[in-house]
């Protein structure tokens, strides 16, 4: 079920660094550009792509995301396109993990079962769904294991140790620490603190821990490596695509504004010299 998404942290751990895990939004800013950005990114140096599944009421995503999606559905995305753009990836990346992430509406309006069928068949390697918390998980997360998709739980800074356990129950693939209190790109980590969350996880779970949320450079990046078996970059990199635009639409150089960014965050990641 996570055999390409274990293979790549194991990949990390051999070379002695923590992985670099993308985000995009899917048809930002049109579907075209969005796979040619997608397909750039393992190049680039990222490990895992997330890709964002396009919803108009994104509650976690801070304004850039906002943004980023409303973009991707007036260019005509929705869910049946996202999961095309998996496979075109596919055509030509059979090693680089696919994780979709995102809101419940759009799977339920496509069919639980359809969906995780046709994910699955197009090479989908696991699901974020935000806003589905352990007491539904008989709603998606466990089909979704059922499928042979890795379902990957978001823990916060208000999750503590008595609810840890709860949030891991079915977390396969990789558990993702929201390094902050908000939104995506709301504000800079407490790398000290983040540090010490992912230390206690640990404690809980063998799975790799990531971080995501607030990582804008380099030396971001760098700094949550230090104690994370990843780094996740989202707001900073659909920043980069939409300051490429011209009057709203692809530039000659928008490919470029994204890959460029990754490969500074994957020099950061890299600097890091891991045990």
């Amino acid at each position: 079920m996570t055999a390409r998404i274990d293979a790549r942290f194991a990949k990390a751990r051999a070379e002695g660094r923590a992985a670099l895990v993308t985000y995009v939004m899917a048809g930002d800013p049109d579907p075209e550009t969005a796979l040619a950005v997608i397909r750039a990114l393992p190049a680039a140096g990222a490990d895992i792509i997330e890709v964002g599944l396009p919803f108009t009421d994104p509650m976690a995503d801070g304004p850039a995301i906002q943004a980023s999606g409303l973009r991707a559905l007036k260019a005509g995305q929705d869910t049946a396109g996202t999961i095309d753009l998996v496979r075109r990836f596919r055509d030509g990346d059979a090693h680089t993990p696919i994780i979709l992430m995102g809101y419940f509406n759009p799977i339920y309006q496509y069919g639980v079962e359809r969906f995780l069928a046709d994910a699955k068949a197009a090479g989908v390697d696991g699901l974020i769904v935000v806003d589905l918390p352990p007491e539904e998980d008989a709603e998606l997360c466990l089909p979704a294991l059922e499928a042979g998709l890795a379902f990957i739980r978001l823990a916060t800074p208000t999750t503590d140790d008595k609810r840890l356990p709860a949030v891991l129950a079915n977390t396969a693939g990789f558990v993702y620490y929201v390094s902050i209190t908000g939104i995506t790109g709301a504000a800079t980590p407490d790398f000290g603190k983040v540090a010490s969350a992912v230390e206690r996880i640990k404690r809980h779970t063998d799975l790799p821990v990531v971080v995501g949320f607030g990582v804008k450079t380099g030396a971001h990046a760098a700094a949550i490596a230090q104690g994370a078996d990843g780094v996740v970059v989202g707001t900073a990199l659909v920043s980069a695509l939409e300051r490429s635009l011209v009057d709203g639409a692809a530039g000659p150089g928008t490919v470029e504004a994204v890959t460029g960014l990754v490969g500074e965050l994957a020099a950061g990641v890299r600097s890091v010299a891991k045990g």
